[in-house]
């Protein structure tokens, strides 16, 4: 039992030391750490946990779970990189698949969704309505949901430009096997916009 969970080796709040008046227990174990690796082959292991009880963890992984919090659509999609870590830089530079990284996620899937639901090409060269369907069920529903559209400038020009939508990481991959997450929008998104920006232009000066 190396790896312990227990704070009986901490100070006080105070400052002093506390005396340590018994041995590490075994629920207080803990494991090493599974640095989940961004890998074109996923690999995930089962662990027996207590209680006979079973956890997963993802030793590698390439895809996953996105939602588009505002269109209220969820793919699987590839990762393709990872672009920032407040934690820790070196975790970008191994790509490690964390609870809270940004990366950057294949945009395909997403624009080829939002092309049939609203009917809309999105293109540098050529952004705008795609030709009116047939059958006119389909272009009253389409009518309704033109009305209703908005998309952000920065989520545009990622899928226009690029095919690359920045995101979030929300699950543990080393806890539940898995790299699900969420699409960056609004403030959020002009943060690590403004972050990864100053980057790039860090990167040129040197």
């Amino acid at each position: 039992m190396g790896i312990s969970r227990s704070g009986r080796y901490k100070r006080r709040l105070t400052g002093g030391k506390r005396a340590i008046h018994q041995k590490k227990r075994a629920f207080e174990l803990g494991r090493p750490a599974a640095n989940t690796k961004l890998a074109e082959e996923s690999r995930v292991r089962k662990i027996r946990t207590r209680g006979g009880n079973e956890k997963l963890r993802a030793l590698r992984l390439d895809k996953g779970n996105f939602s588009w919090g505002s269109e209220n659509v969820t793919r699987k999609v590839r990762i393709l990189d990872v672009v920032h870590n407040a934690s820790n830089n070196e975790l970008v530079r191994t790509k490690t698949l964390v609870k809270g990284a940004i990366i950057e996620i294949d945009g395909a899937e997403f624009k080829k969704w939002y092309e049939t639901q609203y009917n809309y090409k999105l293109d540098r060269k050529e952004a705008g309505p795609l030709p009116a369907p047939e059958s006119k069920h389909r272009q009253k529903i389409i009518a309704t949901r033109q009305k209703e559209r908005s998309l952000e400038p920065l989520v545009e020009s990622q899928l226009t430009s690029q095919g690359r939508l920045l995101a979030c990481i929300a699950s543990r991959p080393g806890q539940s096997g898995r790299c699900d997450g969420y699409i960056l929008e609004g403030k959020e998104l002009e943060f690590y916009h403004k972050i990864l920006q100053a980057k790039k232009q860090k990167k040129g000066k040197n």
